[in-house]
């Protein structure tokens, strides 16, 4: 059984007589139907609908943890500070570690992931001394099941919703009230307008390059790479201009090297023949 502490994640406590109406207006998953012992992922975002925070949201005693990087705590603490006016919450981070695990059904006090039952589970807790894999463990698996990770994958403030999959991986609500951004979001829906998608990529040389690098086919610019590991990686790609592209017989290369497109398992989107 894999279990991998997850430095580069923490969590913040959003508590307080108000903390479900107070998130339920301004993140994109339904937190009020949220159940117990459950992690479901969440974006805050932008008024014009891009990603600006993404994370794994599950109920406390007192209200609800996010699961999110760790280098956007304090960004996140402010952004949520300010949208708080009178509402009755505390908003804080919380000295307590995050690991993933996979492959057996979770101990007690740990969270379903809801993105994908292959995922596994989440646990937070002030220590966790029995882990026994690293983070490049887990990002191997996430990367592998095609499940991109905001910061490392897109960046923060630059992808929709729907370019980062979070509408495949139960990230947004479609029937639930308005939130930040909603409108955006919604009409990409309705409309069927998304057409850059985050995918799986395999390098045929078998070693994934850097993020940020090109990924062309002929004289067509498709988009660019996220994180990658071993021979597999993620990249944002325009899914019209792939489909040209293959249509075409031409030979997709990320940063110069030839690579293998797939869509992820679990993916509904339209794909190209």
């Amino acid at each position: 059984m894999p279990l991998a502490l997850l430095p580069d994640r923490a969590v913040v406590a959003v508590s307080g007589p108000d903390a479900p109406s107070f998130l339920q207006g301004l993140v994109t998953c339904d937190v009020e139907t949220l159940p117990e012992g459950e992690a479901r992922l969440g974006a805050l975002l932008a008024p014009q609908g891009k990603v600006l925070f993404d994370f794994l949201v599950s109920r406390a005693p007192d209200g609800y943890r996010l699961d999110t990087a760790r280098d956007r705590v304090p960004d996140l603490v402010k952004r949520l500070t300010l949208y708080r006016l009178r509402a009755k919450v505390t908003i804080e981070p919380l000295p307590l570690a995050v690991a993933a695990g996979w492959g057996i059904e979770a101990p007690a006090p740990a969270l379903r992931d809801a993105r994908l039952p292959a995922l596994g589970w989440r646990l937070h807790a002030p220590d966790i001394p029995q882990a026994d894999a690293d983070a490049s463990a887990y990002a191997a698996h996430r990367i592998g099941l095609g499940v991109p990770e905001g910061g490392t994958d897109f960046p923060f403030g630059d992808a929709f919703p729907h370019e980062a999959l979070m509408d495949q991986l139960g990230g947004v609500d479609f029937r639930k009230g308005c939130y930040v951004g909603q409108e955006v979001v919604s009409r990409m829906q309705h409309r069927g307008t998304a057409r850059t998608r985050i995918v799986p990529v395999v390098y045929r040389d078998g070693e994934a390059g850097p993020a940020g690098e090109p990924v062309t086919a002929g004289e067509r610019s498709l988009g660019q790479t996220g994180g990658g590991t071993g021979s597999r990686g993620l990249a944002m790609l325009r899914i019209d201009r792939l489909g040209e592209a293959l249509a075409a017989g031409e030979a997709v290369m990320a940063g110069g090297r030839a690579v293998e497109v797939e869509k992820p398992g679990f993916a509904t989107f339209a794909w190209p023949a």
